[in-house]
């Protein structure tokens, strides 16, 4: 399979200053939320998001559901540092070549790191923020002694992934793996064929707990309790620090309290947005 025959929708692409072409979906309009997914074999904007985002559109919202660098259909450099700055400077710049110039800035893990790093370089830009099991309040050792990147770097390292590896992997996403769905392990294996050996080898993500005082949006945050990749006490890191944030946890709610609360997760941002 070639990356034109992944299993995921088409929707534009734009080439940054820094030649790196993304993959957008760009579904409503009126204020624009910017969708940030996570990382892990296989990730892309639309396999995060896809039951929550078109929501998003009949509530009247603009939703740009990116694909990452390294993920989806958007470029994969063999050559580029994943590092923090790397997905911040991407992200500022597809801001940028889309003429946008302020958006709510809405990520889940990875994802939620790039928007914390994006506020906190580029604070005009951001309109608010909501958080799920943000990255970057953690020490990168503290990650890596969590079960599911264990796993995740065990089963990569391994070799190519196929369906039951890749469940292997998503399994520890859910608190309820039953809600695991075959059409989407088949999107991520199709997508993690293509993703450069060195996407997760050099993805650094410094710890921002101690600059998340810097920040005056408004910020919603999300954290399941049984998180198997970033541990749940990285939100009240978040409260400690940040002065205008709020969080809801949520028991029996594993990395992915967009999927698995996906009715609770789409109201409480609406009315976010909304009020």
């Amino acid at each position: 399979m070639t990356e034109q025959d992944l299993p995921l929708p088409v929707g534009h692409f734009v080439t940054l200053d820094s030649g790196l072409r993304l993959h957008f979906l760009d579904e409503g309009s009126g204020p624009v939320v910017l969708w940030l997914h996570g990382s892990g074999p296989g990730a892309s904007g639309y396999s995060n998001f896809k039951g929550n985002y078109p929501q998003f559109v009949a509530a009247g919202f603009r939703n740009l559901v990116v694909d990452l660098p390294g993920f989806g259909r958007s470029d994969k450099p063999e050559d580029a540092q994943y590092d923090l700055d790397f997905f911040v400077n991407a992200i500022s710049g597809f801001l940028k070549a889309v003429g946008v110039k302020r958006a709510t800035l809405l990520g889940n893990s990875l994802g939620g790191a790039i928007a914390l790093g994006l506020a906190l370089a580029e604070p005009e830009r951001v309109e608010k923020l909501i958080l799920m099991a943000p990255g970057g309040v953690e020490d990168r050792e503290t990650y890596f002694k969590m079960v599911g990147i264990q796993r995740m770097v065990e089963l990569y390292n391994a070799g190519p992934l196929g369906i039951e590896q890749m469940r292997r992997i998503m399994s520890l996403q859910l608190f309820d793996s039953s809600q695991l769905e075959d059409s989407l392990l088949a999107e991520r294996v199709a997508v993690a064929v293509h993703q450069p050996r060195n996407l997760f080898t050099t993805m650094m993500v410094p710890n921002m707990t101690e600059r998340l005082e810097e920040l005056q949006v408004p910020i919603l945050g999300f954290w399941g309790s049984d998180d198997n990749f970033n541990p749940a006490s990285g939100a009240l890191k978040v409260l400690k620090h940040a002065p205008n944030a709020r969080f809801i946890m949520l028991n029996r709610c594993g990395h992915w309290v967009q999927v698995e609360h996906r009715e609770l997760f789409n109201k409480a941002c609406l009315d976010f947005l909304k009020n």
